[in-house]
């Protein structure tokens, strides 16, 4: 018998990547990963609006043509025996909510000529927050009259998501929001792009990005009623009849590769495609997600993953993302929770203030920092950091927050403020696992994956020693692509189900961490100052008085760039 394989396609912030694996062996056949060319990584700014992230449709689709073409050619250097034909199903993932305007023909209208010099008539990317405004305003009106959106989604409606983004770009660019036919998440595009579906009210919707960004639940009908979004904006209660009344899970299909993608790509056409998610819930079933397991995915930011039976009883959890049906696993809620940058945050401090002494690379001088950061003793520095530098996701929930560093000295080195950066997003992370322990979600083992996961043994011994259980590595470093490749094949009809597809495809063996119980024991100080740094700047109102600095030195930073 032939072997038969699936590809994962996997939509990043910086670049996108694909992955071929063998579904009787579980082997990673060929891989290859595509850099966005535009902006900045990948992402278009504006120097005037730090809150602006956008991304040019044009660049998804150039990473989809090569991705799959290079992957396949790879496949065939590495087996000859190897065709496109054995590829039974293709799944897809990517970041979000990152929605696109699109036209009636479902393409984006960034790519047509009117539009194509217009950030707004782009994707609006995950971390764009110019919504904020938005946001709490939907908030604010939910809380009022529907508490039952606001339950599931932690309390709070996030700047990241679907209606806060799509509001501002009506209020904004009103230009593009009269274009636009509709709008569609980016891990609802690619497949449709790929199927060759036109007809934007035609395709399927992933339940994981209706659920967890746009408030969609079938308790209530699906998306936020219009008696709710008018009162928000008539021009979005008219809207929600050119969106979606049903979503679907991910081991569904969307249709099969039509010939134009088939052309372009190698593929074959006929090939089934399943229904996109987003990126971190593909990642944690590729990671091996299961009751008791919570994954954490590290890479620009970070998404913390659950699952529990959809029978049992899970009551609201106040600052996480989400609590949604089928938007991990078919059959289990998927709870979300999050940190809004991690790596990003890593990054910043590397391209900006690391000495040059450290290296000409950033790879370099990552690998000096972390070699130098691991000579430290946990609290030897005298330092303390807020991890907030993109805003704080969960638990506040609040993009208007902003990064610290407490007790620098004219002693303190480079080595000693990454350290405690990367303490700081364990602490952040402690936050999230002591929230949904706390409301009844069982933790007794923390898988990690992503690309930090598997760089740094420092972060990891960082984040067991904190976070007080063992932390185990995921063995495969493309677990988010790998779990697309599963749910392609699961909707291909190659696998029963969901869990007969982890248990042959999920490896074990990575690398496991074990907490070390002199560093537990220090950063269990370190965390209950953390707290008292994280309540008394994040929460309004709270006993020192100070949650509104951060807030106003923004107000003050917006008015200043705008008057320049």
């Amino acid at each position: 018998m032939k072997a038969k394989y699936a590809m994962g396609l996997d939509y990043g912030t910086n670049s996108c990547r694909s992955v071929i694996v063998n579904l009787d062996s579980g082997e990673e056949l060929a891989s290859h990963v595509f850099c966005y060319p535009s902006g900045e990584m990948g992402v278009l700014t504006d120097r005037h609006d730090p809150n602006l992230a956008r991304q040019h449709p044009a660049d998804y689709l150039a990473g989809l043509e090569e991705i799959i073409k290079r992957a396949i050619g790879k496949a065939r250097e590495a087996d000859a025996a190897f065709s496109p034909e054995m590829i039974v199903g293709v799944g897809v993932d990517t970041t979000g909510s990152t929605p696109l305007p699109v036209d009636r023909e479902a393409q984006a209208l960034a790519l047509s000529r009117e539009f194509k010099d217009n950030l707004d008539a782009c994707a609006w990317l995950w971390k764009d927050h110019t919504s904020h405004a938005e946001a709490a305003e939907i908030t604010a009106k939910a809380r009022a009259t529907r508490p039952q959106y606001m339950a599931v989604c932690g309390g709070t409606y996030s700047s990241e998501w679907f209606w806060a983004k799509i509001w501002h770009c009506l209020r904004m660019a009103p230009e593009v929001y009269k274009a636009a036919h509709s709008f569609v998440e980016l891990c609802d595009w690619i497949p449709a792009v790929l199927t060759g579906c036109r007809d934007p009210l035609r395709l399927r919707r992933s339940v994981c990005a209706a659920g967890h960004k746009a408030m969609f639940s079938r308790e209530w009908g699906g998306l936020p009623d219009e008696e709710f979004l008018d009162s928000l904006d008539p021009a979005l209660s008219e809207l929600r009849g050119r969106l979606y009344g049903e979503a679907y899970t991910s081991d569904a299909a969307v249709g099969t590769v039509c010939a134009e993608w088939a052309e372009r790509t190698g593929l074959s056409a006929g090939t089934v495609v399943a229904v996109g998610a987003l990126d971190a819930h593909m990642g944690a079933v590729g990671a091996g997600c299961s009751e008791g397991v919570l994954v954490k995915i590290l890479g620009t930011s970070a998404c913390d993953l659950m699952v529990a039976g959809n029978g049992s009883r899970i009551s609201a959890i106040p600052g996480v993302c989400g609590i949604v049906d089928g938007s991990v696993l078919p059959g289990y809620y998927g709870i979300e929770a999050g940190q809004a940058a991690v790596g990003d945050l890593f990054l910043w401090f590397v391209n900006n203030f690391a000495p040059q002494s450290l290296g000409t690379t950033n790879d370099e001088k990552f690998a000096a920092l972390n070699a130098r950061a691991a000579l430290l003793r946990p609290g030897e520095s005298g330092l303390l950091a807020l991890d907030w530098n993109n805003g704080n996701r969960c638990l506040l929930e609040d993009p208007r927050l902003s990064g610290m560093l407490l007790g620098q000295t004219l002693r303190t080195t480079a080595a000693e403020v990454y350290r405690a950066l990367v303490e700081a997003t364990a602490f952040g992370a402690k936050m999230i696992t002591g929230r949904v322990i706390e409301h009844g979600v069982k933790v007794r083992q923390v898988t990690a994956c992503g690309g930090l996961a598997s760089k740094s043994p420092l972060l990891m011994q960082i984040y067991a020693d904190v976070l007080g259980v063992p932390l185990e590595v995921s063995s495969s470093d493309q677990t988010c692509a790998l779990g697309s490749a599963m749910f392609g094949a699961a909707a291909a009809g190659h696998f029963p189900d969901m869990a007969s597809a982890q248990s042959k495809l999920c490896r074990e063996g990575g690398k496991v961490y074990i907490p070390d119980p002199a560093g537990a024991a220090v950063y269990s100080e370190l965390f209950g100052l953390y707290r008292q740094l994280h309540d008394g700047f994040g929460l309004q109102g709270s006993a020192g008085g100070m949650g509104n600095v951060m807030k106003a030195l923004i107000a003050i930073r917006e008015r200043e760039r705008q008057a320049g």
